[in-house]
Formats: structure tokens, sequence, C-alpha cells
């Protein structure tokens, strides 16, 4: 099953990629760290594309997707894929489409995770982390029980990350509503999209996405 998970900063779609992606022993592929692992590796694309990085530009749709051509060709996917946070948008969509084409494979359904922005503000302006263990917290919706304290590992000093502000989030938030509104069109015409009430709490969110990967695999064989 080849999927795809759209979903704005703070959607909670990386957290559902990885579980989903262990319960259909399926890999979830994030393109950053696909990127990362090919300019490290000094692969022919992967050198191509830092070329682009090392000038200040951005990698086109085109070096993107084949990058992500050479991680789903590897034995891995052959029984499918999760797409966390890509395409992000139109034209990256349509390249990935015919590079899918190419190798007879096609998306077959595309979760949108809907989350008010009220809630994406707070889930990302209101994180922190112990510095001993990693353990994140939240100060809206989750705080360690004995204050000043980590639950996980008892240490005491915690820390944000300086771009989890709230004005740096609202643009984050603007930024990507432009561009994937296109895109979930797209999307939409091609009966694929599956919007997901991602404002539920983590495992009610994961049963809703077990319910309709199950059915659609059994439509499928």
């Amino acid at each position: 099953m080849n999927i795809i998970f759209l979903g704005a900063p703070g959607s909670g779609k990386g957290t559902q990629a990885a579980m989903l992606a262990g319960e259909l022993n399926i890999p979830a592929i994030s393109t950053g760290e696909v990127l990362r692992k090919e300019v490290e590796q000094q692969s022919e694309i992967g050198k191509l594309a830092k070329s682009y990085m090392n000038s200040g530009q951005l990698v086109p749709d085109e070096v993107v997707v084949g990058i992500i051509k050479n991680r789903i060709i590897e034995a891995d996917c052959q029984k499918g894929f999760i797409l966390d946070g890509f395409p992000r948008n139109m034209n990256q969509a349509i390249v990935l489409d015919e590079m899918l084409f190419s190798l007879n494979k096609k998306i077959e359904i595309v979760f949108n995770f809907e989350v008010g922005e009220d809630v994406l503000i707070k889930r990302i302006s209101g994180r922190f982390s112990c510095k001993g263990c990693g353990t994140v917290y939240n100060r809206y919706f989750k705080i360690p029980t004995k204050e000043g304290i980590c639950d996980n590992c008892g240490f005491d000093h915690f820390e944000s990350r300086s771009d989890d502000n709230e004005a740096t989030v609202k643009n984050r938030l603007e930024v990507y509503h432009k561009s994937t509104f296109e895109l979930i069109g797209y999307y939409e015409k091609k009966n694929l999209l599956l919007s997901v009430d991602a404002v539920k709490s983590a495992p009610l969110v994961f049963k809703d996405l077990i319910e309709v990967t199950s059915k659609l695999s059994s439509q499928n064989n």
C-alpha cells in the first residue's frame, strides 16, 4: 500500500507515520532524511542535490523525486511505503505521479491531518523537552507530574526550540496552507484524499488509520 501523509507542522503526522509503518511493515519515508542520506553517501544524485544546497538554492523538485525514487525501489518498499509530508506542492505531486507511473506504481490513499490553527499553535509553541533524556512536554497539554522535574529521568533542566515561538509558528502555518491548498484539491479530484481528525488523541487517530487501511487492503485483495 502506497500512502501519502499531508498535514501542517504540529498535526502529528510524523508520529502516526512511524506507528502505521510499524503496523503495516512498510517504511515511512521522510524526504529530509532521504536527502541527507544521499548527500552523506555522496551518490550522484546526492552530489547534485548538494551543489544546489551549497549555492543556497532549493533542490529542484525533479531531483528530490529522483532521490525518493532511489528509496522506493529498495527491497523494503516492495509491499508499499508512506511518504511523510511529501509532496509539498502541485509540481511535486505531478512529478511524483510521473515517476511512480514509470515504476508501475501509484498512490492509493492520501491522509490529510486536519487540526485547527489555534491548537497547532499551542502544540508547537508550547513544546519543551528534558535536556537529560529528550522527553517532550507541552505547557498546554502535557506538563511534568512534578513541576520542574522530568517524569522519565528526574532531570530538572528543560529546553525549547527558538523557532517554536508563536510568531514563527504562525508564519510556518501560513506558508504551509498556501503551498498545499491546490495540492489538497488535486488529490480530492483523484478520489484519493481522506481527512483525518487529528485533534483526537494519538491512539484514537491511529485506530482510525488502521480501520481505513485494513478496509482498503481487503478491497485490493
